[in-house]
């Protein structure tokens, strides 16, 4: 079940003016009272974005020298699990906007270790919601209608994996080699020859190798992988160390697929390029892979946080959600469907066609 993390309050995060809490502000870089309008710069740090071993990390997590403990809720509808702040008896699940109780265990996580800040304030976001629900031209009216009332962006960072690995891969398959032979056929008023192909097939085996680098994988189940990957591209060169700073304000999402898992996906990800490589390797004119076997060595990764606005609004008690990229304001969103608009307009078009046939014919 997914996890969904929200940033507890830091005693660090005081305005020095009033006491409220202050909040990172999108694309300034700074911390801003939401209050009194302070404004207080981000802290300095010696850290630096790092690529981590995958063995090491991976071992001690098992064993239980690495990561933080997360307590969670579950949400009864879609089953998310969100952590409470200490002093928070319930919560809106912002994956289907039901409410959530207080009630939950504790699990081993790795920490972040670095993000994409969010760069789309909400009122930006909020304004392509609002372009793209009046754009929805095939949406009931009462769900137009809603959705601009029900407006709720939650600004959400989404938990992703990196994976960088050298792979080695032994093959087995055959080269197929093109040659022509003469062929005589008959036409009904002769016969011709023509030259016809064939294809000489012969064994081939080899070693190839590849290097990859910041695969990106999604590490939740929250939210769709389809629309997710059409919010890419990410500026990953971007990435800065995490600070519990830039979280201050925002919500961020614990990943449920883990460190191994997502190295799994990662593996069935590379399958494709790899196998492009031994097409290359083989040459000829085609190329059949009989066998072929990946090691992967030197592989790293990062853990990192993207950042993504979110509104889940509810039309006849079902959620409907939309997304924008809070780096690059790309949207994404699910909506339903007016089959009453969807038939009127389809009886348009065959009106519209009707009738330019009988103009046609009276000008005829």
């Amino acid at each position: 079940m997914t996890q969904t993390t929200e940033t507890p309050v830091h005693d660090d995060f005081a305005c020095e003016q009033c006491g409220s809490t202050l909040e990172f502000k999108p694309g300034a870089g700074l911390m801003v009272c939401p209050s009194c309008g302070f404004e207080n710069a981000m802290p300095d740090t010696d850290d630096e974005v790092e690529e981590l071993d995958f063995h090491e990390a991976f071992g001690a997590l098992e064993e239980g020298d690495e990561g933080e403990d997360v307590f969670a809720v579950t949400c009864p509808t879609c089953g998310a699990e969100l952590e409470l702040e200490v002093d928070v008896s319930s919560e809106d699940c912002p994956f289907c906007g039901v409410t959530i109780v207080a009630a939950g265990g504790s699990t081993r996580k790795l920490k972040p270790g670095s993000l994409l800040p969010f760069k789309v304030e909400r009122l930006e976001a909020r304004k392509w919601f609002q372009q793209w629900v009046a754009k929805r031209w095939f949406a009931p009216n009462d769900f137009k209608a809603r959705a601009r009332l029900d407006t709720k962006l939650t600004g959400m960072y989404v938990p992703h994996w990196t994976y960088d690995a050298e792979a080695s891969t032994e093959y087995t398959g055959l080269r197929g080699t093109y040659y022509y032979v003469p062929v005589t056929v008959s036409t009904g008023k002769g016969t011709t020859t023509t030259m016809q192909r064939r294809t000489a097939w012969s064994p081939v085996s080899g070693v190839v190798g590849n290097k990859f680098d910041d695969l990106l994988i999604l590490a939740s189940h929250s939210l769709p992988t389809s629309y997710m990957e059409k919010l890419e591209p990410w500026d990953l060169t971007n990435l800065v160390p995490f600070q519990p700073e830039y979280l201050s304000g925002f919500r961020a999402e614990s990943y449920q697929v883990d460190l191994e898992e997502g190295f799994t996906e990662a593996r069935q990800r590379w399958n494709q390029p790899i196998r492009a490589t031994i097409r290359m390797d083989i040459g000829g004119n085609e190329q059949r892979i009989s066998n072929m076997h990946s090691t992967f060595s030197n592989i790293t990764f990062k853990h990192i946080l993207l950042p993504v606005w979110i509104s889940t609004y509810r039309f006849k008690n079902k959620p409907y959600r939309f997304l924008v990229n809070a780096r690059t304001a790309e949207v994404q969103g699910e909506r339903p469907y007016s089959y009453i608009k969807i038939g009127l307009a389809i009886a348009g078009a065959f009106s519209s066609v009707g009738g330019a046939i009988a103009a046609f014919m009276l000008l005829a």
